[in-house]
Formats: C-alpha cells, sequence, structure tokens
C-alpha cells in the first residue's frame, strides 16, 4: 500500500521539532524542495546531484545555527511519529547571519563547486537586500515530504504558524520562487511587496501583518 494512502489528516499533528530530529527535518526538506526553480538554477538539471548538493548545503546552514536563538521548526508528524512536513521561521533580528556564521558556511557553499558557490552566494545575497526592516518573523523553508505533496500538510503547517504570528502580534515575512505559491500564502493573508529575478529566476517577496 502507498503510504499517502495512510495519512489521515485528522491524525497530523503539528507541534515543535526538537534539536534530536533536525537530519530527520532536514531530509523532508531536501527532498520536498529540490525540484524548485531557484535550486535547479543554482545546482544544475540533474536531479541526483541537486538533491546531494542540497542537503550538503542545508547540513551546513543548520550547523552553523545556534539552537534556540536562530531557525525554529514546526513539523507535521504522522500518526507513527514520522515527519511529513517541516516550517521554518527565525526569529526578529535573526533573518541575516552575522560574520561568524557566514564564515561557518562559506567552506560548505565552496564544496558546491565554483558555479554553484556562485550562484547561491548571488541568490542569498539579493534576498538579504529585500529583508525588510521592520520587524519580523521570517517564514521558511516550508517544505512537505515529496510523495506527500498536495494532502493539505503544507496548509496545515500554515495555519498554526500564522495563529502563532497573530496571538504574538508579530509580522512575518517570506521569499516564493513559484507563482503557484504566491496564491497560496496569499491564502493566509501575505501580500506581495516586491519581486525580483533571482539568477534567473522570478522571485515574490511577500509580507503578513497580525489580525487584528
Amino acid at each position: 500500500m502507498e503510504r499517502e494512502t495512510q495519512i489521515n489528516a485528522a491524525s497530523i499533528e503539528i507541534g515543535d521539532l526538537e534539536v534530536s530530529r533536525m537530519r530527520e527535518a532536514l531530509g523532508v526538506i531536501t527532498r520536498g524542495m529540490h525540484d524548485n526553480p531557484m535550486q535547479v538554477a543554482a545546482l544544475g538539471e540533474d536531479p541526483e546531484v541537486r538533491e546531494r548538493k542540497l542537503r550538503r548545503m542545508f547540513d551546513a546552514v543548520a550547523a552553523s545555527e545556534e539552537p534556540g536563538q536562530d531557525r525554529q521548526l514546526l513539523g507535521a508528524l504522522g500518526s507513527d511519529g514520522s515527519i511529513l512536513g517541516v516550517l521554518g521561521m527565525q526569529p526578529p533580528g535573526r533573518c541575516q547571519p552575522g560574520l561568524g556564521r557566514q564564515l561557518r558556511v562559506v567552506p560548505a557553499l565552496l564544496g558546491l563547486g565554483p558555479r554553484p558557490a556562485g550562484r547561491v552566494m548571488k541568490w542569498l545575497g539579493t534576498w538579504s537586500k529585500h529583508d525588510p526592516k521592520e520587524r519580523h518573523w521570517h517564514l521558511g523553508p516550508v517544505a512537505v515530504d515529496a510523495h506527500l505533496q498536495g494532502m493539505g500538510i503544507g496548509s496545515n503547517l500554515m495555519r498554526v504558524f500564522c495563529a502563532k504570528m497573530d496571538a504574538a502580534g508579530e509580522t512575518a515575512y517570506l521569499e516564493a520562487d513559484k507563482d503557484m505559491n504566491v496564491r497560496f500564502y496569499e491564502k493566509f493573508g501575505f501580500e506581495m511587496v516586491g519581486e525580483e529575478d533571482v539568477i534567473g529566476v522570478p522571485n515574490w517577496f511577500m509580507i503578513r501583518h497580525p489580525a487584528q
């Protein structure tokens, strides 16, 4: 029986992921995002090579972050406790890496190869220029395991995230590289505040203010 047929939406639990489950979470993120336009443009057409490079990149970013101070993760958990989807969020003031964190990531980026490393650095540099000056939580990545997409898991994660933002009276911000994702985030109150081609891929920048 395919795993998809075993997923019961009512049994999915959304909660904070412990640091001990980071490796599992990164696997879900890598599988769920390796075909995104930005990943293809930066890391190449070969899906297996791209997935390996993307995992190396995510591993390096995760290793550079300080638990509890940088990215926080929500997980969508199945009835067996497995991670079906992941939503990352960075608290205000932690979106852009400091010099020390940048230096910790550089070796892994260079290990991607000259062209991918250059494209990833340009990508991240462009995104940093769009980061709002106003206080905000930075949403991303949001990923559902590849074989479970389109089943409402991402929506469940977003509902919990938005409820957290509303309860705290906080603004949220994100980047999107698919027009279908723009429409998805608009359903949760995000509005477009900018757009730009980044390494040849249309990108949209979106913000959400807390519900009154």
